[in-house]
């Protein structure tokens, strides 16, 4: 009895066994052969990476080839979201580590250091708001999200934190056997060289923006990748494409812990191209300076600087006050930093050369005097009598005198008897009342043709200079007032933009293409920033030629007769400041003094921005420029130097040797 049962047991225990082994059998075939190739991709993938290395982007020089913009080595922090753990603890503890060895907070409820910087990967436009800056494992976790919704790989390292010092970069580096899924990385960084004093014109680069995003990724041939690092204003940005190059391939294998063991394939990275500017870097650097001097002195919040080549609209100079450092942002801008800058009221991130309006005063005398001479409103014996003051009749009682409006010209006396050339040279308002609006029995331009010909000179739409944020300015139509005021237009409303006042606006840069124009003899041309794009071996590949945007509509004769009384203006009128302090050199130019709304002065007068306008060498110019200062006072008194000391540089003129004061 005793036997069978053991007998019995015994089978049962056999049959056990075999249909263990059979099932073990089973998964292993199963495993190995049945779903060898799922199993082998998976380890395939855990083992090998399709690494992607960043090509170096391209320099960018001045026109005389001095490097203004250059890649520097930045260490960044990246983990590789595969390989980070899957225990919560585990995850914490690393986050933990992280945390203090970045000198970071853990997590955004902890109290972060003042100093703390953005990561890279939150350093797009929703990271610039008014928000904590985020902790280790809430970047851990919108790194995971992010691979959850398919937009970041699982396999390929997603930046952390960038631009991180070299010893911490080490310390890392030595402690990946307690830091799974982390991983150092060796990334390009864009150094600007000069800082403030270029970043208007060159921008700088950060994180794909979230909201354009898909503009880059979804490009037909497109190797971007959501982490990447794209121009996002000046000449980063509208050359992009230009400055990228292409992206290179790494096939290699890693070990458990995300070190390279050897790589297996190189696809090669193609550089991106380079830049030549037209700027001139050293007449940036003094035109900054006598700018930032000037506005010092008059204690102006604000001002601009341009200078153009005349004869084929390339930009030399082109200065904006405030500015900010653009290399601020490389590597990751700092919250604070970049809420100073936001909310300073100052806007130093506006390029205010082609993005600030600004009634342009006097100095847009010009486009009414070409204007005049062309519909035969006047030519150059036609004389008005300046005597201070005119009285424009009243509209609607037009017989009643105690109803006429006084518009005044600046010289309170009156300038007496003017002709078009004494009228430019003394800036005379009421000499151009009357080319614009008329009075009593001559008839002026009047509304209609004075705006056509402010459209043709280029004022009232964007250039179409390579930056971004250019604005349009403003040339005001009878519509356009009665649906922004609710008015009528009226003849003295003509007056005010005869002078360049009331409700016309026009950036720094659209003045300056206007007077070129003028200094060319009548071609309006698209103002260039880029001469051209070489290779990194030097090879042109794109070279780039004047673009005449139109010819003016003003007859040759015409236009020298305005250039004369540009001429004059610096010879004997409101800019002979300019020909005392420029020996040797015959420079034409036009002084402007623009009222804005403001607080009166004791004399009941508004406070005014200070612009000119000049060019030189009279017969053949080299260059055209613009200084305008923000509440800086009269034109000839204040702007006129700035536009002295920089084309004193430009034409090499020594300065004047101080006179020695009597004993």
């Amino acid at each position: 009895m005793n036997d069978t049962k053991t007998a019995l047991r015994v089978t049962i225990m056999r049959v056990v066994f075999v249909l263990a082994f059979a099932f073990l059998g089973l998964r292993l075939w199963g495993l190995q052969i049945g779903r060898s190739e799922k199993y082998s991709l998976l380890a395939d993938k855990n083992r090998f990476r399709l690494v992607s290395v960043d090509a170096p982007r391209g320099v960018i020089y001045d026109r005389a080839g001095r490097i203004l913009v250059r890649n520097v080595p930045s260490f960044s922090i990246s983990v590789v979201p595969a390989s980070l753990p899957q225990d919560e603890k585990e995850l914490a503890s690393l986050c933990e580590r992280l945390a203090a060895l970045l000198g970071l907070p853990a997590s955004s409820r902890e109290q972060r250091p003042a100093w703390f910087a953005e990561t890279a990967l939150a350093a797009s436009e929703t990271a610039y708001a008014d928000q904590p800056p985020l902790g280790v494992k809430e970047l851990i976790q919108q790194i995971k999200d992010q691979v959850n919704e398919g937009k970041l790989s699982r396999y390929s390292p997603v930046p952390l934190v960038s631009n991180v010092s070299k010893d911490t970069a080490f310390i890392a580096e030595e402690e990946r056997l307690h830091l799974p899924g982390v991983v150092v990385e060796i990334k390009p960084q864009r150094e600007y060289l000069h800082g403030s004093l270029t970043s208007h014109w060159l921008g700088y680069v950060g994180p794909i923006p979230e909201k354009v995003a898909p503009t880059y990724l979804n490009q037909r041939d497109s190797d971007y990748e959501p982490t990447d690092q794209v121009g996002l204003t000046g000449v980063e940005l509208t050359f992009e494409r230009a400055l990228r190059g292409r992206k290179g391939k790494n096939h290699v294998e890693v070990d458990a812990f995300e070190r390279e063991v050897r790589t297996l394939a190189v696809e090669p990275t193609k550089a991106g191209n380079s830049l030549i500017l037209t700027m001139d870097a050293e007449l940036q650097r003094v035109a900054e300076q006598a700018l930032r001097e000037r506005m010092g002195k008059v204690k102006s919040s604000s001002g601009s600087v341009i200078a153009m080549n005349p004869q084929t609209g390339e930009i030399l100079a082109m200065v904006s006050l405030p500015s900010y450092d653009n290399n601020l942002f490389s590597g990751g801008i700092s919250m604070e930093d970049y809420r100073r800058l936001v909310n300073d009221p100052l806007s130093p991130l506006l390029n205010h050369a082609i993005g600030g309006e600004y009634p342009p005063g006097s100095s847009f005398k010009v486009i009414p005097a070409c204007a005049g001479l062309e519909e035969k409103v006047i030519n150059d014996k036609t004389e008005f009598t300046c005597q201070g003051t005119l009285w424009l009749p009243s509209e609607l009682m037009p017989d009643d005198p105690s109803k006429a409006q006084p518009f005044y010209c600046w010289v309170k006396t009156g300038h007496g008897r003017m002709n078009l050339m004494s009228g430019l040279a003394y800036s005379c308002d009421i000499y151009f009342y009357h080319v614009g609006g008329g009075f009593k029995n001559f008839t002026g331009l009047g509304l209609e043709r004075l705006a056509y010909y402010a459209r043709q000179f280029g004022f009232g739409e964007p250039t179409g200079i390579d930056l971004p944020g250019e604005a349009s300015g403003l040339v005001p139509t009878e519509r356009w007032k009665r649906e922004n005021w609710d008015t009528n237009w009226v003849t003295g409303d003509t007056y005010n933009v005869s002078i360049g006042q009331g409700y016309i606006l026009a950036t720094p840069l659209q003045l300056l293409n206007a007077i070129a124009a003028v200094a060319n003899g009548g071609t309006l041309y698209r103002p260039q920033v880029v001469r051209r794009i070489v290779d990194s071996q030097g090879n042109i590949v794109k070279d780039f030629q004047p673009q005449a945007i139109r010819r003016l509509p003003v007859s040759r004769e015409n236009i020298e007769l305005v250039r004369k009384g540009m001429r004059a203006a610096v010879s004997w009128g409101t800019a002979i400041l300019l020909e005392l302090d420029l020996p040797g050199i015959r420079a034409a130019g036009k002084t402007g003094t623009a009222e804005y709304p403001g607080e009166r002065d004791k004399e009941g007068h508004l406070p005014t921005h200070a612009w000119f306008a000049a060019f030189a060498p009279f017969e053949n110019p080299e260059i055209a420029l613009v200084v305008f200062i923000a509440g800086g006072g009269q034109g000839a008194l204040e702007a006129v130097p700035v536009a002295s000391k920089i084309l004193r540089h430009y034409f090499q003129v020594p300065e004047p040797t101080p006179t020695p004061k009597p004993k």
